[in-house]
């Protein structure tokens, strides 16, 4: 066996790698950089060496779970954790990277390194992927969400009042969003007001504003939200819980697009677009009484019904995929998929809180998994039947289980022509594991 490299060639080796790499003292201080590091970042080595590398890079996990400290605290190895940094012309840039402790044969800390890649082509291709089932933040591959896609450039350039309706967690709000960034007053304000989650007494005041001397404690003018969205969109969530009072004074603004603040004597005009919405069935409730039929048929120019998650459950691994994106960015840590058993379980239960429950079991799931993808562990009990569907048993037998995850990748499978190099990308996992996966459940797909 030969003489072992010389250290002094170590710099020439690592200039030789594709990857970034750079190494910082037991303080963080910065000691090497390799040329592969200064074409990502836009630095050179002279920029770096000696600063602090949370001061060059600014990353979202530099003040929390910074893996490069990790690593020299622990003297343990992190690996594949996503985040984005800082380049040096202040671009984002998306890098997968994996540290290590740096220490002597005699076990003295000397620092840490970090190995990192550019992701940046990695995710110009997810994006092209994603922007075939996407509108603004709105993703779906359902045909009837795609239908409201296509109606929505020619509603937004419109000012007419829009009414959304569809359960709570559907995304109203997000539509809402979409259709104020593709108009013509994209540059002007969005003011959202839930008019259920403002006590009716200050409801008024919070709308229409009011002038000083108006009541006790008004000792100075405050403009209401509709003058805030003065030039922009007026977004007015859970309408349906107007009291009828503010539905005389909604229906007047709506018709004269005037209104007065508190107080005052004077009426203000305002050229601001309304865009309503609710959960509730306001044609049911105009015919029980209790909403105004005038202020109903004001509002519903144009409706836009979002169906709920439970009719549109080829799209729970798509919002999964990217609620993982998201939350792998924001936390560090290096989930990166979920498991067919898992995505099984999501697949099969109806969602009553909508796309919103599912971000919130996502975001559950990063704060229990240890693993590299989510797996039914890290999600609540009752997304899993019931007892009493296996006569009694404890659990469910393994061949239902099997069952569920050969109908979750069919499902997959099926959207993308057999496809297994889409269908496992869509799955999160890489395609030999799909692959054996196929074989295990006797499934098909090419």
């Amino acid at each position: 066996m030969g003489d072992r490299l010389d250290v002094r060639y170590f710099p020439l080796v690592l200039d030789v790698v594709d990857h970034g790499v750079f190494t910082v003292d037991p303080k963080g201080s910065i000691t090497s950089f390799n040329r592969a590091a200064e074409a990502i970042t836009g630095y050179s080595e002279q920029d770096v060496v000696g600063r602090q590398c949370s001061e060059v890079f600014r990353t979202s996990l530099c003040d929390s779970i910074c893996p490069l400290r990790r690593s020299i605290a622990s003297r343990a190895r992190v690996r594949n954790r996503e985040v984005r940094i800082h380049a040096k012309d202040g671009r984002l840039i998306p890098i997968s990277l994996s540290t290590a402790p740096l220490e002597t044969a005699a076990g003295d800390l000397l620092g840490g390194v970090e190995v990192f890649r550019d992701m940046s082509h990695i995710h110009a291709l997810m994006r092209r992927i994603d922007n075939h089932y996407k509108f603004e933040d709105i993703l779906s591959r359902n045909p009837e969400m795609h239908r409201i896609f296509k109606l929505l450039p020619p509603v937004a350039e419109s000012r007419s009042t829009i009414l959304i309706t569809g359960e709570s967690g559907t995304g109203k709000e997000l539509l809402a969003k979409a259709i104020h960034s593709h108009g013509s007053a994209r540059r002007r304000p969005f003011v959202a007001v839930n008019c259920a989650a403002i006590p009716e007494t200050l409801l008024e005041s919070e709308l229409f504003g009011y002038r000083k001397g108006a009541f006790t404690d008004a000792v100075r003018d405050k403009p209401g939200r509709i003058a805030q969205a003065e030039g922009g969109t007026l977004f007015l969530d859970e309408v349906g819980d107007l009291s009828r009072t503010l539905q005389v004074k909604l229906l007047r603004f709506l018709q004269e697009r005037i209104y007065e603040p508190l107080g005052s004597t004077t009426a203000r005009k305002a050229n601001v677009r309304v865009i309503a919405a609710t959960h509730r069935n306001l044609s049911a409730m105009v015919e029980e009484g209790v909403f105004r039929r005038d202020l109903y048929f004001r509002l519903n120019v144009m409706e836009i019904p979002l169906p709920p998650l439970r009719e549109r459950s080829e799209d729970i691994p798509l919002l999964t995929q990217h609620f993982i994106r998201r939350f792998r960015e924001v936390t560090g840590k290096p989930i990166d998929g979920i498991s067919p058993r898992a995505l099984a379980a999501l697949m099969r239960y109806d969602f009553p809180g909508n796309i919103r429950e599912l971000e919130n079991l996502i975001e559950r799931a990063f704060i229990l998994c240890e693993g590299a993808e989510i797996d039914t562990d890290c999600l609540p009990s009752n997304l899993w039947p019931q007892e009493s569907e296996y006569s009694g048993r404890s659990e469910a037998p393994a061949g239902h289980l099997n069952l569920l995850n050969r109908r979750a990748i069919e499902a997959v499978l099926g959207r993308h022509n057999g496809n297994r190099t889409r269908a496992a990308r869509e799955l999160g996992i890489h395609r030999t594991t799909l692959i054996r996966r196929l074989k295990k459940y006797g499934s098909k797909g090419r």
